[in-house]
């Protein structure tokens, strides 16, 4: 409006018809989204509470019946947000790497593609992959942030205590799937309710792939063959000796949400003996035939039953450490064992030593607690007896530069979903709002 002069307008009365026309004739609707629901400021205060506008309202007898070219309502207007929001972004140094492909948008150096964007509006970006301990730049940076971008490949883990110190905190973005660094329930009560939201979908394809090429590697031996490749050496025995087929064997998922259900989808064409999922909720009949996928309702029944076991699962209390020795032992001997979902839902120090003595025949995945993992993290270097049976990389699975577009894209629509003052947030990827969950992946949790 000040950029339109109408200021001068607003001195009398009479001039609430020549404010109307004016911004007509500047095609006002051009503003989109922002026009619908009463103009919104830092003070959260109506623009139509201003006293120009509101001795027009008191004297209607004033004002035309319709005004030139049949206009029949008015529309109350909102704008984006008048104060400048300092945004905090936590993500992984690419160095020289992201400098050479700008498409790896998750990096402190491309930083998810939105600096200018948030500049041009008079926001301020503050960037960092400094995160742990009290000195941190993370630490230092969240106290004054009104907006944090945290991603689970680079977790910034958002305490109750970290929390307790952020009294500006709104807004909580995930740039990916996962919002298990949150301490969700301090969310809840903080700053009135942080909202939490995660760019959902955003790269289970990605990560489904990732699960599927993950078994063919474990299943065929893959590693070791390919590191006799390297040294030199060719012998064929010592590599098929662990060398199996898909076909025919049993997969079973634990969880069978976006990411379990688009891994048994893909494994249906290897003509798997059987695929089993394990989940509090079962799909509908019509989706288990068409996917060819059967229900267990006990966990440790499906174990037993499969050669291959992936775990799709959120990372909450009941999964918190969930494949411990105990469970572990329930699997089928020389079975394999997938994790791309969170490693805090193994016991690590468990499953290297299952590893080991060859109860599993293998563990991949790229998932590990904490991150990124100590160079003496157990499964770094933990093999089978037969010197195989490790998949490990580093937490890449989703990200992908198609999934990095995909959830930066995504970034960047919740944020401006906060600063338009529209908080018009896709439903699925609200995690925590208002001060209560928002879903049942995590909902599921013990409220305190």
């Amino acid at each position: 409006l000040l950029r339109l002069n109408i200021a001068p307008l607003l001195s009398t009365t009479s001039s609430y018809t020549n404010v109307t026309m004016v911004l007509l004739s500047r095609n006002i609707h051009s503003f989109g989204p922002s026009v619908s629901r009463g103009l919104h400021t830092s003070s959260k205060a109506s623009f139509l509470a201003r006293p120009a506008f509101s001795r027009a309202a008191a004297a209607p007898s004033t004002l035309p019946r319709k005004l030139p070219g049949q206009l029949n309502s008015i529309r109350t207007l909102t704008t984006t947000r008048q104060n400048q929001v300092k945004v905090l972004a936590v993500l992984y140094d690419g160095g020289q790497h992201a400098k050479d492909v700008p498409g790896l948008l998750g990096t402190t150096e491309n930083e998810l593609g939105i600096r200018k964007w948030l500049e041009d509006q008079g926001h301020t970006l503050v960037t960092t992959s400094d995160k742990e301990g009290e000195n941190s730049k993370f630490d230092q940076e969240l106290v004054d942030a009104e907006i944090i971008i945290t991603t689970p490949f680079h977790p910034g883990y958002l305490t109750a205590e970290r929390l307790a110190k952020a009294k500006k905190l709104k807004l909580a973005v995930t740039a990916g799937i996962g919002s298990d660094h949150v301490d969700l329930n301090a969310a809840n009560k903080t700053n009135g309710g942080v909202t939490v939201a995660e760019v959902t979908g955003s790269n289970v394809v990605s990560v489904a792939e990732h699960v599927v090429m993950t078994i063919l590697v474990l299943i065929r031996n893959f590693v070791p063959a390919h590191e006799q490749i390297e040294r030199g050496e060719w012998n064929v025995a010592a590599v098929a000796k662990q060398e199996y087929d898909l076909e025919g064997k049993t997969v079973g998922t634990v969880a069978i949400g976006r990411i379990g259900e688009r891994v048994l989808r893909r494994l249906k064409a290897f003509d798997c003996k059987e695929l089993l999922y394990y989940d509090y909720q079962p799909l509908s009949a019509e989706k288990e035939k068409e996917i060819g996928c059967r229900r267990v309702e006990n966990l440790e029944e499906m174990l037993a039953q499969c050669d291959v076991v992936t775990i799709n699962a959120p990372l909450h209390e009941k999964t918190r450490g969930l494949f411990n020795k105990d469970l572990i032992s329930k699997m089928k001997k020389g079975s394999y064992l997938i994790n791309t979902a969170r490693g805090a839902i193994i016991v690590k120090e468990d499953v290297a030593d299952a590893l080991k003595s060859g109860h599993l025949a293998g563990y991949g995945g790229d998932v590990w607690f904490p991150q990124p993992a100590p160079g003496d993290h157990p499964l770094r270097t933990a093999k089978n007896p037969f010197g195989g049976g490790n998949a490990m990389v580093p937490h890449m699975s989703g990200t992908s530069l198609d999934a990095q577009k995909r959830y930066a894209d995504g970034t960047k629509a919740i944020i401006d979903s906060y600063l338009s003052g529209r908080e018009d947030y896709k439903p699925e990827d609200l995690i925590v709002h208002k001060g209560d969950y928002a879903t049942k992946a995590y909902g599921q949790r013990e409220k305190k």
